[in-house]
């Protein structure tokens, strides 16, 4: 048998292959519920009263799916930051890694997420554990309106205490 017939066979079931090998799906596909500009208002049981905007939007090419805010209005105990600030990146470090975000706030907070959607209508970031507490936040999509939660689990407990949580329609 000549050389071309010894790797004519592979050529053919290397091409073949590549044409069948299945698409990667689109990782942010689960995250699109949350994009556009939604309305927040703090609900009872929040540790202060807050109203203002929240947007999802892609950037960078559509790399990162980024959450920017805007308080309108703020009420809340003196150890409340009601001039808050923050930003919410959401990434994916290489094409079919699972999405993480990072958090980075104006009192120097710094949280890093691991991302779940269980359903078509919610998404969940859980920080990564520590020696201090952990923190998740959840976005559930219902009858058009978006609820928020962020929440905190102390070390050694296993429920998790709601420090804020908000809902509104997208605008």
């Amino acid at each position: 048998m000549n050389v071309l017939g010894r790797f004519l066979p592979l050529v053919f079931a290397i091409s073949v292959g590549a044409q069948t090998s299945p698409q990667p799906a689109d990782s942010w596909q689960p995250l699109s519920f949350l994009q556009g500009t939604w309305q927040a208002k703090t609900g009872e049981g929040s540790t202060a009263k807050v109203t203002g905007t929240y947007a999802f939007t892609r950037e960078l090419k559509g790399h990162v799916l980024a959450r920017h805010s805007i308080v309108a209005g703020c009420a809340g105990p003196e150890a409340f930051d009601c001039e808050h600030g923050d930003l919410l990146y959401i990434f994916e470090e290489r094409p079919g890694q699972p999405l993480k975000a990072i958090y980075f706030d104006n009192e120097g907070h710094v949280i890093h997420y691991a991302l779940s959607t269980p359903d078509a209508t919610t998404a969940i970031f859980l920080s990564e554990p520590g020696p201090g507490p952990r923190f998740r936040l959840v976005y559930h999509l219902e009858h058009a309106v978006m609820f928020g939660k962020f929440q905190m689990q102390m070390p050694g407990q296993e429920d998790w205490k709601s420090y804020l949580e908000w809902s509104g329609g997208k605008q």
